[in-house]
């Protein structure tokens, strides 16, 4: 992603595809995914707000769903093997 990308607000993904193996990446792009949102992009464009980590781990740590619930997450793992292929990667 380049730093102009960040910068526009109104950012649309290029291409996408399915992760192949689990990385600390793929992890934190499932909380989103989990909470309706592609990716931290665009959490950030439509929430605008700070985004809660473990600061251990890096992981997101709480995500606020679109109808303003809120999911929180362990600091352990939580995309298992199986669910991998599900995550979408996506490319600006």
């Amino acid at each position: 992603m380049s730093c102009s990308v960040l910068l526009d607000n109104n950012a649309k993904p290029k291409s996408m595809s399915r992760a192949k193996q689990w990385t600390g990446e793929i992890e934190n792009l499932y909380r989103f995914q989990q909470a309706g949102y592609r990716d931290e992009l665009e959490y950030r464009q439509i929430k605008q707000v700070q985004i809660d980590r473990w600061p251990d781990t890096g992981f997101v740590k709480k995500l606020q769903r679109r109808d303003n619930t809120f999911y929180y997450y362990n600091r352990k793992r939580e995309c298992e093997d199986r669910e991998v292929h599900k995550v979408k990667v996506y490319a600006y």
